[in-house]
């Protein structure tokens, strides 16, 4: 299956030092891509990049057939693209159905908004919270909550940022089938996550990014045995 997503060559540098020196991955749609790596690596500086709020130096971003490096984030919406963020970013004041409306009334199904925003709510199973306020809920269902309003905008390429931080196991475990049913929709899932649990139980393809450079590729179980992963990141000598 082509990729939807193909990243190559990402050089940024932030005052002289390199923070992505050549990086690159893709992405097909209905497979979850993880993208995992130590603190530092560059993990959420290529997520800017690709979904355009940071501007590499040198390399290509393309989505499906489009070269998109130099497009405005926005468009990159408006084609398919939509992602969370490793801090949250809620709209606390308003009640987690209104999250999920106001999301989907900026995506290009704004007529139904009311259905999908329904429609999400049942999936996640969040019904006996959708009156509660975003603020009002604890860590782990808030970040439920802003996957169904990426969610509500119906991408094509769905970029989550440590979406599962604050999760207990029971959490984790239904937000790993979540994921598993995203992809099986079509979804193009890239995701960047700690809990190395759930990285490997829901990823078909993995890249390992350490000092800007993706020093490893494959399925799971060949992450899982890679020496120089094991010693850049998993903490093996």
């Amino acid at each position: 299956m082509p990729s939807l997503l193909r990243v190559s060559d990402i050089t940024v540098t932030f005052g002289g030092r390199r923070a992505l020196d050549g990086a690159g991955l893709t992405a097909e749609a209905g497979r979850v891509t993880g993208l995992i790596g130590p603190n530092g690596a560059g993990k959420s500086t290529l997520f800017d990049v690709i979904c355009g709020l940071r501007r590499p130096a040198a390399g290509r971003v393309r989505l499906g057939e489009r070269d998109i490096t130099r497009m405005a984030p926005a468009r990159r919406a408006r084609h398919g693209m939509a992602r969370t963020f490793q801090r949250l970013e809620l709209f606390g004041r308003l009640s987690v159905r209104d999250n999920l409306l106001v999301a989907a009334e900026l995506g290009p199904y704004r007529r139904k908004a009311k259905k999908i925003a329904d429609e999400i709510i049942d999936r996640l199973e969040l019904g006996d919270r959708a009156g509660d306020l975003a603020d009002a809920l604890p860590t782990g269902l808030a970040r439920l909550v802003e996957v169904g309003r990426a969610l509500a905008v119906r991408p094509t390429l769905l970029l989550l940022d440590e979406p599962a931080a604050g999760q207990d196991s029971t959490e984790t475990d239904r937000f790993a089938d979540l994921l598993r049913s995203v992809a099986a929709d079509g979804t193009a899932v890239v995701l960047v996550e700690h809990d190395m649990g759930l990285v490997m139980s829901v990823c078909d393809h993995m890249y390992v990014l350490d000092l800007g450079k993706v020093i490893a590729d494959g399925p799971p179980e060949v992450i899982r045995a890679d020496e120089q992963v094991l010693a850049a990141y998993l903490g093996a000598a």
